[in-house]
């Protein structure tokens, strides 16, 4: 049996985003900003994609700046508003912390749990901030307080970007409810392409471009625009919206079994928060083991899963989210990472159950840790 438990790394594309997108790459396959009827069905199928995204989160259409990704939209999100300052935590993605470092910053400690300190994010604030602070924790799925942090930004007259790569699809998003300035979204996390993304810039909202060239995207973002993906993203958009109720349910159920069965083995221990956590994400310690010595055996086995998210599981050090909401190093290198997707099954998650525990047993008996 294959069984696929890294969706937070990426999704299978749904067979339904595929037959929509096909058409863009042969008889559809016009540059959009062309003035003839090639370039005007591709201009067709861009905007119609832009409005599935808009409608989705709550937004005009005109507030979606076509991306290649996540880590384009962070990097255009934080390098076009910066002013001199910027706020974010220890447990941001690699694609944020990674430009924050560059710049005068501020990172915010969080909790156990890897909620945010929300008095020390306060107090870091000063006239020339900005802050970022992901929706939901890519490695172990807690969903951080978005509206209180808005809110503490909206009385300090700053700007607030998220990354809702995670959490997009599986949380009902409204942007002009919960006041968010800037949001980083992508297309592979929701069972689109890869290579296609978008950010969310309210208006009014003024952002330096980063790339500089034909003025597409309202000249923020210049460059041809990846139509086909473009179109897909905006079909899984259109489909995680209709189907979120329906597949979290499904989610949930899986998740909370396997965190249940785990959980029964010794010296084991749930990371993140236990309730207010993304519906696909599992994040368990192991004592006495080896993540990436677990991940290889499952990948024996069938299961593909993962220690920390895909941009850090060929590093050596521990994850830093792990760290951050206090683990030691060895409890952190004895972490799984399962995040569970639309097309899993039951099937599955109980022939999971019956491997990890065997293998983890097997690996505690040679483990030098023990």
């Amino acid at each position: 049996m294959k069984v696929y438990l890294d969706n937070g790394a990426t999704t299978r594309v749904d067979p339904r985003v595929l037959k929509e997108m096909l058409p863009y790459f042969t008889t559809k396959f016009g540059n959009a900003s062309s003035l003839h009827q090639f370039g005007q069905e591709a201009k067709e199928g861009l905007e119609k994609a832009r409005k599935q995204i808009a409608n989705s989160i709550g937004a005009k259409p005109s507030e979606i700046i076509f991306t290649s990704g996540g880590t384009e939209s962070d990097n255009l999100a934080i390098h076009g508003v910066y002013k001199g300052h910027i706020i974010t935590s220890t447990i941001e993605h690699p694609a944020i912390l990674n430009v924050c470092k560059h710049l005068n910053h501020s990172i915010i400690p969080v909790n156990e749990y890897g909620f945010i300190n929300l008095e020390k994010f306060e107090k870091a604030i000063n006239s020339q901030s900005m802050a970022t602070v992901m929706f939901a924790n890519n490695e172990i799925g807690t969903i951080e307080p978005i509206k209180r942090l808005t809110e503490i930004c909206t009385s300090k007259g700053i700007l607030f970007h998220t990354d809702a790569v995670q959490a997009f699809g599986k949380i009902p998003i409204d942007v002009k409810k919960l006041n968010i300035d800037l949001m980083t979204l992508s297309s592979h996390k929701i069972y689109g392409p890869k290579g296609v993304g978008a950010l969310y810039v309210k208006e009014g909202t003024s952002v330096k471009p980063m790339l500089r060239g034909g003025g597409h995207e309202k000249n923020i973002r210049s460059g041809t625009e990846n139509i086909p993906g473009i179109v897909g993203f905006g079909k899984a958009t259109e489909l995680a919206v209709k189907d979120m109720k329906k597949d979290n349910v499904k989610l949930i159920k899986m998740r909370d079994k396997i965190i249940k069965n785990l959980l029964e083995v010794p010296n084991s221990m749930l990371n993140g928060h236990p309730r207010d956590r993304l519906s696909n994400n599992v994040n368990i310690s192991f004592d006495f083991i080896e993540g990436e010595a677990l991940i290889l055996h499952l990948d024996t086995r069938g299961i593909s899963a993962s220690t920390g998210s895909a941009c850090s599981s060929k590093k050596l050090e521990p994850s830093h989210v792990l760290t951050a909401i206090g683990l030691r190093p060895e409890q952190a290198h004895g972490s799984l990472r399962m995040t569970l997707g639309r097309f899993n099954t039951m099937n599955e998650i109980d022939y999971t159950l019956k491997i990890v525990p065997q293998i983890v047993e097997k690996l505690r008996k040679i483990s030098p840790f023990r």
